[in-house]
């Protein structure tokens, strides 16, 4: 019998705003190395994966300047508006090359502080589910429900059942061609691949994984990123 693949989709098509920097925040550096290389060389270093789909932005200037543009196990494609968009173009790429049971591990380009321990839980949980599912934490801080009127608290809410959403978020790859083609031709709001997983029905098993695993969105998650990844094992 042989074994299902796993492959990597890198959605790499943001501009980053909230970053309020000359760059996407991807091509942004961390111990003079893109963001973007520490994200994909963390992955694929592991060989677990067959190779990596990045999508990129159509007019993206800086891919060519990055060690991940010479390397051969990264492949790109032109990625789309909204984040979904960019993971339907990516496995549109893969069309062919991938058998439906195969997995697909869809990863934020800007999570370049994913504990390879982590990766491996994933895997192992994950190697004998016909969903998939998603590396996640548990919410540990008290949460407030804000009132409709005014920014004043209305309760407080159970947190017991409540997960942090991480990536990466493995699905096979028929199921999330599906999941993220139904989702886009219904409008249906997503925010993860999850979602548009949850939105057939299914539920997508939780992995529990480290906090440490930021997406680095705003300027100060920098200097976070870089700290983490000096104090990870790997």
């Amino acid at each position: 019998m042989i074994q299902p693949r796993h492959w990597l989709v890198v959605p790499a098509a943001g501009i980053g705003q909230r970053m309020a920097a000359d760059r996407p925040k991807q091509y942004l550096q961390i111990r003079q190395r893109f963001i973007l290389d520490i994200t994909l060389s963390r992955l694929l270093d592991t060989g677990w994966f067959a190779g990596a789909m990045v999508p990129l932005h159509p007019d993206d200037p800086w891919f060519q300047r990055t060690e991940s543009a010479r390397d051969s196990r990264v492949r790109t494609c032109v990625g789309g508006v909204d984040r979904a968009d960019s993971v339907m173009a990516g496995l549109d790429a893969l069309q062919g090359e991938l058998a439906k049971d195969d997995w697909v591990l869809v990863h934020d380009v800007a999570r370049p502080c994913v504990a390879t321990a982590d990766l491996r839980r994933l895997l192992d949980e994950l190697q004998n589910s016909d969903v998939g599912g998603l590396l996640a934490a548990r919410v540990s801080d008290t949460i407030k429900r804000q009132s409709a009127q005014a920014a004043e608290v209305a309760e407080t809410v159970d947190r017991s059942p409540l997960w942090r959403a991480f990536t990466p978020q493995q699905f096979r790859f028929g199921l999330l061609r599906e999941a993220l083609k139904s989702a886009l031709a219904t409008g249906a709001a997503i925010t993860d691949e999850a979602s548009a997983v949850e939105a057939l029905g299914l539920a997508p098993r939780l992995v529990e994984g480290r906090t440490d695993n930021i997406k680095v969105t705003v300027p100060e998650d920098l200097a976070l990123a870089g700290w983490i990844l000096e104090h990870l094992e790997h």
